[in-house]
């Protein structure tokens, strides 16, 4: 049995470990208290699992600045928000933009769209501090554009991308704008209004410290999103069609009640720290890795020269290792959980060049790690690049 306790876990961009205990102790208690189908019934246990419900719906919807809470639809992750979005969104003739940053569950989506109904999609490339360009957004968008899809924190290289301009400049060509937000909800501001969104796709188990299997999106009003399922709301059973208003627009059958539990407590633990402080701290964190990793020999950085407009996310690599083996040596000899490969974004290492080397590792860090993990983590890829090239 492996004992959890000895490892330092700094693959936060994939899911954050550990939980905060309030977490642990909201989901169980909630559960087995009130864990019965909202929404279906009358009786007390319905209804306390229904306010539940609700409540975190207004929790979320305010957490995003949304105006209407009822536009904030439970999902399963963000890539199962980002797939109602994007089908819901696009259709034949149409054009999207998106960038050489998103993850596969932006990439795939469009990906289907183009080959099944005809979609043309271009990708805008990052520069080499990591970060889109707003005038080359501009510079894609044509008559037939109808959507610019842009991961708001990239996975892979942890730049914050402007989309506050890009979301300017969509809004004054009536294009719509989405952000894919899996990885900057719970570390730095989103606001509908302000950044000119027109909906966000979030996850709840990564930085807003909810469990896995729980996400959503919020769609701004006046945006329409077509359907592509349909079943059980448990309102209006007699009615042959799926409900066309929000939320149930884009809900579908009995919610993940336990889910969405964790996901209220995940943000209210945030709520209660502060998400600046949070941030300010993991980026203290990642400022002191970069440093140290710099005078290491072999070591190659991604994108980490200036860490504004940054997560505390970073790739690097070995210099003659596969980023594979310095993940098993990490592992292995020195009890650090990373993430090394394409990371689900292969456009991010296409343009980078690493993916004729099988990818990168990436250090994620999160809010319960401490100086002692950083340190630890820089002395031991020191003494695994000490040894000999093995590529």
């Amino acid at each position: 049995m492996i004992d959890a306790s000895k490892i330092i876990f700094l693959d936060n961009g994939a899911t954050s470990y550990p939980k905060p205990e309030e977490v642990h102790v909201f989901m169980s208690d909630f559960y087995r208290k009130f864990g019965v189908n909202p929404g279906r019934s009358g009786y007390d246990l319905c209804l306390e699992a229904g306010e539940m419900l609700e409540g975190t719906r207004k929790q979320m919807a305010a957490f995003f600045n949304g105006r209407d809470f009822n536009r904030l639809c439970f999902a399963y992750n963000s890539t199962d928000a980002l797939n109602l979005l994007i089908f819901g969104l696009l259709g034949p003739g149409d054009h999207a933009v998106t960038t050489t940053l998103e993850h596969n569950s932006v990439l795939r989506p469009l990906y289907h769209m183009a080959r099944d109904y005809g979609v043309q999609v271009d990708h805008v490339p990052f520069n080499a501090a990591g970060h889109i360009e707003p005038e080359a957004i501009a510079a894609r968008l044509r008559p037939e554009t109808q959507l610019v899809v842009v991961n708001h924190a990239s996975n892979v290289i942890g730049t914050v991308q402007p989309i506050r301009a890009i979301g300017k400049l969509c809004r004054e060509r009536g294009v719509l704008f989405i952000i894919d937000a899996s990885q900057s909800a719970g570390k730095i501001p989103i606001d509908m209004e302000a950044d000119n969104l027109d909906a966000v796709a979030f996850t709840g188990h990564k930085s807003l410290l909810g469990p896995t299997g729980i996400g959503g999106l919020y769609v701004r009003e006046g945006v329409e999103v077509r359907q592509t399922r349909a079943g059980g709301t448990g309102v209006r059973s007699a009615q042959h069609l799926h409900l066309e208003e929000y939320p149930y627009r884009l809900e579908f059958g009995t919610p993940n009640i336990m889910g969405i539990a964790g996901l209220h407590a995940g943000v209210e633990w945030i709520r209660k720290q502060g998400l600046e402080t949070i941030h300010h701290r993991e980026m203290a964190l990642l400022g002191r890795l970069v440093e140290g990793l710099r005078r290491i020999d072999r070591i190659k950085l991604y994108c980490a020269d200036d860490l504004t407009d940054h997560i505390a996310v970073l790739a690097f690599n070995v210099e003659g290792m596969d980023a594979a083996d310095v993940g098993t040596m990490l592992d292995v000899d020195h009890n650090i959980a990373c993430r090394t490969g394409l990371h689900c974004a292969p456009l991010v290492h296409e343009q980078l060049g690493t993916d004729k080397i099988h990818g990168a590792v990436r250090f994620g860090i999160g809010p319960f790690n401490t100086e002692a993990h950083i340190d630890a983590a820089i002395a031991a890829v020191a003494e695994i690049a000490s040894t000999p090239a093995r590529r």
